[in-house]
């Protein structure tokens, strides 16, 4: 996917918009910008050791699907479609083009789209939209199997009013009859999402990234998660969540994932219950 960047808004611009922000809605703001900081301001390191430079490879074996894989080519195709309709909006993709934050980078789209092909899930969900890059991925891939359906818990950017209106801009009509869009909090939806649909085949963190806030929604799918399911857990670099998660539960295969650009990092975990091939 071809990354275009949006211009650097100067500091006392950024600041007087918070102030605005903070005007029209103070609790909402309030109760953002703890997470914010800690979000912005994480430093865990990963060793060497911890990462899985093969894990593209590694994660087709896990599947039991094919390698090299043949749907490489598709998912190129869509993210440069992707692309055009986001430019065609006047729209950035990539890093820093959703305030600070950034859509889905082409490597956890890789992981997203290969995921969803060959393991063919029903239900699916994830946490945090932007512009919905990885939604629409995602919706394509349902639509492509013919089955599934997603549902995308987001709390719009709280400091930013003015993005809400490019909230799931890559999402196109024609995929929107399997997506449910839920707006709020993850600690809001997603224990009550995960009761009603009562297994989850597939989810995708990419909310707030703190160590709390990621484990939070871990533990609450990991509870309804399928045999064999799999979790996509979005900027593990800058806390423990990810880490924690491991370590409390031992029979989940986790692999963590360098970006293309090597500035953040993504992990993988697959639930009990899938043969090992």
């Amino acid at each position: 996917m071809s990354v275009r960047t949006e211009p650097q808004e100067p500091r006392p611009q950024k600041l007087a918009r918070l102030l605005r922000t903070f005007a029209a809605d103070p609790v909402a703001v309030s109760r953002a910008l703890p997470g914010e900081f800690w979000q912005r301001h994480g430093s865990v390191k990963y060793s060497p050791a911890q990462l899985d430079e093969g894990w593209f490879e590694h994660l087709h074996g896990i599947f039991g699907a094919a390698w090299p894989c043949p749907e490489a080519e598709r998912l190129d195709g869509l993210m440069a479609e992707i692309a055009a309709l986001l430019s065609g909006r006047g729209l950035g993709s990539g890093r820093g083009t959703y305030g600070w934050y950034s859509d889905a980078e082409i490597f956890l789209c890789r992981a997203v789209w290969c995921t969803v092909m060959h393991t063919r899930p029903q239900v699916v969900i994830e946490t945090g939209v932007a512009h919905g890059v990885t939604s629409r991925v995602v919706l394509e891939a349902l639509r492509l199997n013919d089955q599934g359906h997603l549902w995308s818990i987001d709390l719009p950017h709280p400091l930013d009013h003015r993005l809400h209106a490019d909230t799931g801009a890559a999402v196109t009509d024609e995929c929107r009859a399997r997506w449910s869009y839920l707006e709020g909090s993850s600690r809001q939806r997603l224990p009550a999402l995960v009761a009603e649909v009562d297994q989850v085949d597939l989810f995708i963190h990419d909310s707030l990234h703190t160590a709390r806030n990621t484990l939070f929604e871990m533990e609450q799918v990991a509870a309804k998660l399928s045999p064999g399911g799999v979790m996509l857990v979005d900027d593990i670099k800058s806390h423990t969540g990810f880490a924690t998660f491991a370590r409390r539960h031992p029979g989940y295969r986790t692999v963590v994932c360098e970006s293309l650009d090597e500035i953040g990092m993504f992990g993988i975990a697959v639930g009990e219950g899938r043969p090992t091939t």
